[in-house]
């Protein structure tokens, strides 16, 4: 592999719990009961806030509901990230991880259905412009198709200047893993930050399973310090 394509929700960041909490609520008011874990892995991560609360309630949206209805949750969200100290930092291995492929000049990138508030807030608190440039992250503009669509790891692939099939994408979700098969991923890893390992045993595309970070064999990168 020549690049690497992080998702960031549940990847980087194992922050699942806050959102199956904040989606829960929503989902309450929205439809008058919650979602269930099934809807919550397959209707919730990786898809867009217009997504979900198009399924939530049976019909598009307007427009005007879409943005009081993310900007609630998406507050009550990074509220409950601060207050959760505990966990309110990267995921296992993956700093040590980051300053590897920076040292090594790998060419990397965040590809992630989180909108720009949340985007935002991960790279103040977490200093991401340390790793990564900024201007290289793909996120929920609005034009993009929410995951399982394969559009934004094609773009993600671009903006670090190699081909879908020289890239190892990260993901933890069902929809994120199917979006990497379908842009033609060369290898895709899923990490299992909140399911069990044997979750993902009998999901195709999935190359490797790992715990954290500190799995991932760092002699599976070409060195190519000129391309980033």
């Amino acid at each position: 592999m020549k690049g690497i394509i992080f998702d960031f929700n549940g990847t980087l960041f194992w922050d699942s719990k806050l959102h199956y909490e904040a989606w829960r609520e929503y989902s309450k008011e929205l439809r008058g009961y919650e979602f269930t874990d099934e809807e919550m892995r397959n209707k919730m991560f990786g898809h867009t806030n217009a997504d979900i609360i198009e399924y939530a309630i049976g019909t598009k949206p307007s427009v005007e509901m879409v943005e009081k209805y993310a900007k609630e949750k998406e507050a009550l969200y990074r509220q409950r990230c601060l207050l959760d100290k505990d966990h309110f930092k990267l995921a296992p291995g993956a700093i040590e991880f980051l300053d590897y492929l920076k040292d090594n000049n790998i060419p990397r990138t965040i590809a992630t259905m989180s909108e720009w508030c949340n985007v935002e807030f991960y790279i103040k608190e977490f200093n991401l412009a340390k790793w990564f440039d900024i201007d290289k992250i793909v996120y929920s503009d609005g034009t993009i198709p929410g995951k399982p669509a394969p559009d934004i790891f094609l773009i993600a692939a671009k903006k670090i200047g190699l081909i879908p099939e020289d890239c190892l994408v990260i993901e933890d979700a069902i929809a994120g893993i199917n979006s990497a098969k379908s842009a033609g991923i060369g290898k895709i890893y899923a990490i299992a930050s909140m399911e069990p390992i044997e979750f993902y045993n009998n999901i195709e595309g999935v190359d490797k399973i790992i715990h954290n970070f500190n799995e991932i064999d760092r002699t599976i990168f070409d060195y190519l310090p000129s391309r980033f």
